[in-house]
């Protein structure tokens, strides 16, 4: 099984109290989801996460394929961090890290994704790179919705030559 890694950085000119009520309310995960995904909670959905939360959902991974995807609350540090892994769904394996501070002018959000696809060789031979593409794809969708809703922190703003955006976005690591 090959484990890959995606990390993502979002500042956000709001304060922690706020980010984190919007993020640890599960019910806001379909309005930062790509409509594409046409993600459909088939579970109850609580105010507020806690450990042992399972949530499942209908999701569409690809174009005619829909498929349940159960994950399980693992960890929650009010106003710090949060750990959803897939028990399951698309993939072989699911862990993402959700971890939040403040920072002067707002609030510093991190992921940190780990996945594996189904498949074993098959799956990365033939699939690594379009799944890569959908996972950066939804991170991308979620910054427009998020920058849409509260704006941008002029300090997340990509500067130098070199600028492509991977500072404030999702780099592979």
């Amino acid at each position: 099984m090959r484990l890959h890694r995606l990390a993502s950085r979002q500042l956000l000119p709001i304060p922690l109290e706020e980010a984190w009520a919007f993020f640890s309310d599960p019910r806001n995960l379909a309005t930062i989801t790509p409509p594409s995904l046409n993600l459909k909670p088939t579970s109850a959905l609580p105010s507020a996460m806690h450990p042992g939360l399972i949530v499942t959902y209908d999701v569409v991974p690809m174009a005619g394929l829909r498929v349940l995807w159960v994950t399980e609350i693992t960890h929650v540090v009010d106003g710090v961090m949060f750990v959803d892994e897939q028990r399951a769904g698309p993939y072989r394996f699911w862990h993402h890290q959700h971890h939040f501070k403040a920072v002067p002018g707002g609030t510093e959000m991190r992921d940190i994704i780990h996945y594996a696809l189904p498949l074993g060789v098959l799956g990365d031979l033939f699939g690594a790179r379009m799944v890569k593409r959908k996972v950066q794809g939804i991170f991308d969708y979620r910054r427009e919705v998020l920058e849409e809703k509260w704006g941008r922190m002029e300090s997340a703003r990509p500067t130098g030559p070199n600028s492509n955006g991977l500072a404030a976005g999702l780099t592979p690591a």
